[in-house]
């Protein structure tokens, strides 16, 4: 099993990454938030679970350990794969994630792409008492609502969007967020990636 990884990022897409390790290059899938916050070059530390099948071995990186924990958990429950467990991750922080459980509340899932209602539900009811938001961290993502938009903003502007794309799609996908969307940095980059769309990409300085 390949628990955790450091290496140099050799190549950078909005779900995934290549990271150089002993000269080795392995593809790992990230949330989009990890894909944005990483350039080329830039060393790269991701806790990780190595998903083997008979046709095929899939890497997926997480920044914390607490993420890590709560991907292996998703996976647990019924009618939850990789993706959709990665997907979670993308949309809804780990204290978040907590708080929808203990709250026995499924709606927050139900907004992910790929989780029907049912599968919302027995994400709630499979994960109940397992999952604990982290002692620091989770508190403090949902009370950063004001810099979120800033940070997203940042983020496409890594990506390739112009600033003022960015701004424009960030303000949209502001107004049809949910409250608990807006407070997280993947939650909001997911929703407004969703927004501005492959076709409306604009590439900086061409």
């Amino acid at each position: 099993m390949i628990s955790s990884l450091r290496g140099r990022a050799a190549h950078v897409d909005t779900d995934s990454l290549v990271v150089e390790v002993g000269g080795i290059g392995l593809a790992v899938a990230v949330t989009p938030h990890v894909a944005a916050a990483t350039n080329v070059g830039d060393d790269v530390h991701l806790h990780t679970n190595l998903i083997v099948r008979e046709d095929a071995l899939s890497l997926f990186g997480f920044e914390s350990h607490d993420e890590l924990v709560v991907f292996t958990q998703l996976l647990s429950v019924t009618g939850v794969g990789p993706k959709s467990a990665l997907g979670v991750l993308a949309a809804l922080s780990v204290g978040q994630i907590a708080e929808a459980v203990t709250a026995d509340d499924d709606s927050p899932f139900r907004r992910v792409s790929g989780i029907g209602p049912k599968t919302a539900k027995l994400i709630v009811v499979q994960l109940a008492g397992r999952v604990v938001a982290p002692r620091s961290g989770g508190a403090a993502r949902a009370d950063a609502a004001p810099g979120v938009a800033a940070q997203v903003t940042q983020a496409l502007v890594g990506l390739g969007w112009s600033e003022r794309a960015a701004s424009e799609a960030v303000a949209s996908a502001v107004e049809e967020a949910s409250p608990a969307e807006r407070a997280a940095v993947p939650a909001l980059l997911r929703l407004t990636l969703a927004t501005l769309g492959p076709a409306r990409k604009e590439r900086t300085g061409g």
